[in-house]
């Protein structure tokens, strides 16, 4: 039988001349001397393997060349690309998950964008191009956590402040003009929850939202303004009061001391900062506050929705991501809107669009109204004014506010809040220039704005 044979590869044969000893045979000890250079073309002996060492200085016997040294550098600097990379990703994965909550807050109404489809054909025409219509709803909702504010009959829901925000073309201006509860108008067949329809009817103004929801309000007050509304949001109680909460309360002065068991409202006199409970009850109360009528309640609504804007410019919270996250969380939660601003990235494209509006520029007033003829606890519109506001509002045109006793001044024949208008059909008011080349100077409302607080 034949030899075991292994796998291993035959030895390489060895190169070395004959008479220079291989590495594995000692050499002999002898006289030390110098030692000949290397023959051209020969390779110097490979160092006989140490044992290692502790490490040493720079400079010593033994210390680590630059190749080591640029070795550790390299990988430390690999260490901190994959670091840095890992805490870019964290950073975009946590602001991807910031978007995806705040977007996922916001409710669509789809019923209302299909009615309004449904009657386009009725609906006024677009405005001025670039300039924008918002109508902004306070919903009354007494379902769920919201029935300690009154009754609940079943979750029926109501708005007892409606305002038509008008952000002019260029965004130098904005117009918020509110719209009374009480005020008669033509309320249009709309859609009921339960699939059923009303009949057309000349009815108490809140009474659209009660019986159609958003869709039947906007159709009534395009009706009744001949403006096109392009988008719509409607504002829980539970929202509003996160949102005051999320820039750390507004500050309010109040003459007399108020006490609103309806409104769970009590607060003394004074200057004072009023956070989310009491700013609800503070827009909401009616009879603690001077004759309980709704058109005080819609004033000191607008003085507050000022500095509540104010707030927000002042405390430079829109550039404080650390702060605005809370506002916008609270504000989205709140919001049910149209589906044309349904996501963050369209508010955020609203917002942006009004943050450079200089606060005397953003104005709040009342449609001019005066007590029904046939019934003096509702409202009726007075005319010429309420044609001629809603004329410069659809022609994008500037008008004034000013306090009441101010505007009075330019009444002209004790109604007019007209100034040198031209009337709603176009033509030239009685008081205009004689001077065609001269312009009219922007009508002049009772109002006031963000520029002016509570407080002065």
């Amino acid at each position: 039988m034949d030899a075991d044979v292994t796998d291993s590869p035959p030895p390489a044969p060895d190169h070395r001349a004959e008479d220079e000893p291989r590495p594995d045979t000692p050499t002999p000890p002898g006289p030390a001397g110098p030692t000949e250079p290397d023959a051209p073309g020969e390779q110097p002996d490979a160092p006989e393997p140490t044992e290692p060492t502790e490490p040493t200085g720079p400079g010593e016997p033994g210390a680590p060349d630059a190749s080591d040294a640029g070795n550790r550098r390299h990988h430390w600097l690999r260490w901190t690309a994959v670091g840095v990379s890992l805490l870019v990703l964290a950073a975009a994965g946590t602001g991807w998950w910031f978007y995806n909550k705040l977007d996922g807050n916001i409710r669509t109404d789809t019923t209302a964008a299909a009615e309004l489809e449904r009657y386009e054909k009725e609906r006024p025409p677009p405005g001025a191009d670039n300039a924008q219509n918002l109508l902004l709803i306070g919903s009354d909702s007494r379902a769920g956590s919201n029935s300690r504010y009154g009754r609940d009959d079943g979750g029926s829901q109501r708005s007892d402040t409606t305002i038509l925000l008008h952000l002019a073309a260029d965004r130098k201006s904005a117009t918020a003009v509110s719209l009374p509860r009480d005020l008669m108008a033509d309320v249009p067949d709309c859609l009921r929850q339960d699939g059923t329809r009303t009949k057309v009817r000349f009815a108490q103004f809140n009474e659209a939202f009660e019986v159609g929801g958003a869709a039947c309000t906007i159709r009534t007050v395009e009706k009744l303004t001949g403006i096109r509304v392009d988008h719509h949001m409607v504002v829980d109680f539970s929202g509003f009061k996160d949102m005051v909460d999320a820039v750390d309360g507004v500050e309010v002065c109040l003459k007399q001391p108020v006490d609103d068991r309806q409104a769970h409202l009590k607060l003394p006199a004074g200057r004072q900062t009023l956070h989310g409970e009491q700013a609800l009850g503070f827009v909401r109360a009616r009879h603690g506050f001077g004759d309980g009528s709704d058109t005080e309640r819609m004033d000191r609504q607008q003085q507050f929705l000022g500095s509540l804007v104010r707030k927000v410019q002042s405390n430079g919270v829109l550039l404080n991501p650390t702060r605005l996250y809370p506002v916008l969380d609270a504000m989205t939660k709140s919001l049910t809107t149209d589906p044309g601003l349904n996501s963050l990235k369209d508010l955020y494209d609203l917002v942006r669009g009004m943050r450079g509006i200089p606060t005397d520029k953003v104005q709040f007033l009342t449609v001019p109204r005066k007590p029904y003829t046939y019934d003096t606890n509702r409202d009726e519109l007075v005319q010429p004014d309420a044609r001629t506001l809603f004329q410069q509002l659809r022609d994008d045109r500037p008008l004034q506010v000013a306090p009441a006793g101010a505007a009075e001044k330019d009444k002209g024949d004790g109604n007019a809040q007209r100034g040198t208008a031209e009337g709603s059909d176009g033509s030239p008011s009685d008081d205009k220039p004689d001077d065609p080349t001269s312009p009219s100077p922007a009508p002049t409302y009772p109002g006031s704005n963000a520029a002016v607080g509570m407080c002065g």
